[in-house]
Formats: structure tokens, sequence, C-alpha cells
């Protein structure tokens, strides 16, 4: 999860490297961060009330709460009490809840992590989420956001809509296979892995990756190594639990598609297995 600035001369790569300036402007949503280190050093209490300085103090008082580092493990360095995505997750909560009217200018803030709580606050709100085909709309510009940890988050967002809706998910995202967007490309895919990254598995996909050839199928050549990426990281899911499947699919991929990118999926997709 990374984007530049060109304002911003050191990128940190370790939390020694997030310097007292470098905090302070992530802290109130000057600056995006560039590294997963910048990324996980942001007090999203602090961010939340520079960005919501209405915000009733119980928010900013929950928001921290979830921040606190402690220590789980003997002789492990502190962590935050709650982890990421749920402590991203529950900013999207708190935007819904006290910056309703505010959620469409948010969305375009400086900040890639307001504009992640906007994914969680625009799909979830503060009740109940929306239906899975009105996630999908309005999640769409984040999943082509210039920031690739937005992106991250645009699909985290609505995967449990699509775990819990499968079929018809994989029905409404087949179009964005088609899409001149890479980014929008991945999307389809990545949201849909089987295992996934910090989220809960689809054992559904896990039993039968089958299901998931209209969004594979598309993509089987896709010119990008950002979608190719994608694309051969869900078959190296599948491979952990379906490898004759993950075999039968790329032998037919690499007959019917004689290009490189091809042969790099499926030389991937079963880098685990082979």
């Amino acid at each position: 999860m990374s984007a530049g600035d060109a304002t911003e001369p050191c990128t940190a790569r370790t939390l020694a490297d997030v310097t007292p300036a470098l905090r302070a402007r992530l802290n109130s949503g000057q600056l995006a961060s560039r590294t997963l280190v910048e990324l996980l050093s942001v007090d999203f209490h602090a961010l939340f009330a520079s960005v919501v300085p209405k915000a009733p103090k119980a928010a900013i008082d929950e928001l921290a709460a979830a921040g606190e580092r402690v220590v789980k493990k003997k002789d492990a360095p502190p962590t935050p009490r709650v982890g990421i995505v749920q402590r991203l997750e529950l900013g999207g909560v708190l935007l819904a809840r006290h910056a309703t009217k505010r959620l469409a200018a948010l969305s375009k803030h400086p900040s890639d992590t307001v504009r992640g709580w906007c994914c969680y606050a625009l799909t979830r709100g503060d009740a109940s989420p929306l239906p899975l085909r009105e996630q999908l709309r309005v999640i769409q510009p984040f999943a082509d956001d210039e920031h690739s940890g937005v992106r991250e988050w645009a699909w985290m967002a609505v995967r449990p809509a699509i775990a819990s809706e499968l079929k018809p998910a994989i029905k409404m995202l087949t179009p964005w296979t088609g899409s001149r967007s890479a980014n929008i490309r991945r999307f389809a895919t990545e949201a849909t892995r089987p295992r996934g990254v910090w989220c809960a598995h689809i054992d559904t996909l896990k039993a039968t990756p089958a299901l998931a050839l209209p969004l594979l199928d598309p993509l089987r050549a896709d010119p990008t190594k950002y979608v190719q990426d994608s694309v051969s990281n869900w078959l190296n899911d599948a491979a952990k639990h379906d490898e004759a499947w993950v075999r039968s699919l790329t032998k037919r991929w690499l007959r019917e598609s004689d290009v490189a990118a091809t042969a790099r999926i499926c030389r991937r997709a079963l880098r685990s297995v082979d």
C-alpha cells in the first residue's frame, strides 16, 4: 500500500523513519501514506479529530482505545489493541455517523486513510450495509483510486457482501473484467480470492473454484502485471485446496492462449505446489 508524494523527500520504511514532522502531516491529513509503515503509524483518533472537528469526544476516544498499543506476546513490541482492518472499518462507521453530509467531499480527501474510511462509510453506513449492487456502484471510484492502499480498502469493504451473495456478485463483477482500467479489472479477482489477504476466506470458492471462471477466463492474458498477479494469486489460493483443478485450467489456458502473459500467470499460479 503506497503512493508517492514529491513534497515529502523521506519515505518511511521503518518506524524509526517516521519523524514527528511526518507523523504530524499524516495525522492532520495533509499527506497520504506511501508505505505500509506510514499507514500503520497514523493515529486514527488524531486524524479523525482533524477531519471531523465537531465529532463528539466519545467517537475520538473509541478510535483512540482501538489504537492503544499493548503487549500481546511476551517479549514482543507493543501493537495496537485492534487490527488495522477493524480500526479502518470503525473509522468508516464513525464517519458515517458523524459526517454523513460530508462523505462526498471526504471521498476526495488527500489522506488515503480518510478515503479508506469512506469505503466503509458509503457501503456499510452507520446502521446497515447497502444492497450488494449499490455497494459495488459506490465502491467503483475507490477501486480505481490512484493510491494502491485505497484500492485494497475498496475490495475489503465489499468482500463480506460478495461472500454472502457469491453467485450474484460474480455475475455483477464479470463486466468489470472488460474495463479499460487495470485497477477495475484487478478488483474483480482480488475481491473474490478464495483465501485473500487480511480477510476471511470464501469457503465456497475453496471447494468449488470453477464458480469464478466468468471472472478468471477473460483475464487469462491480461497485459498488465498488476492484473496478472491478482489472477495468479487467485489460482494459487485455489491450488492449496484443489490442485488438480488449477492444473487442468492452466493447461487449457496455455493451449488456448499462447502468449507471455498467460504463461506468466500459469507459472505463478502453481508456484506453491510445483
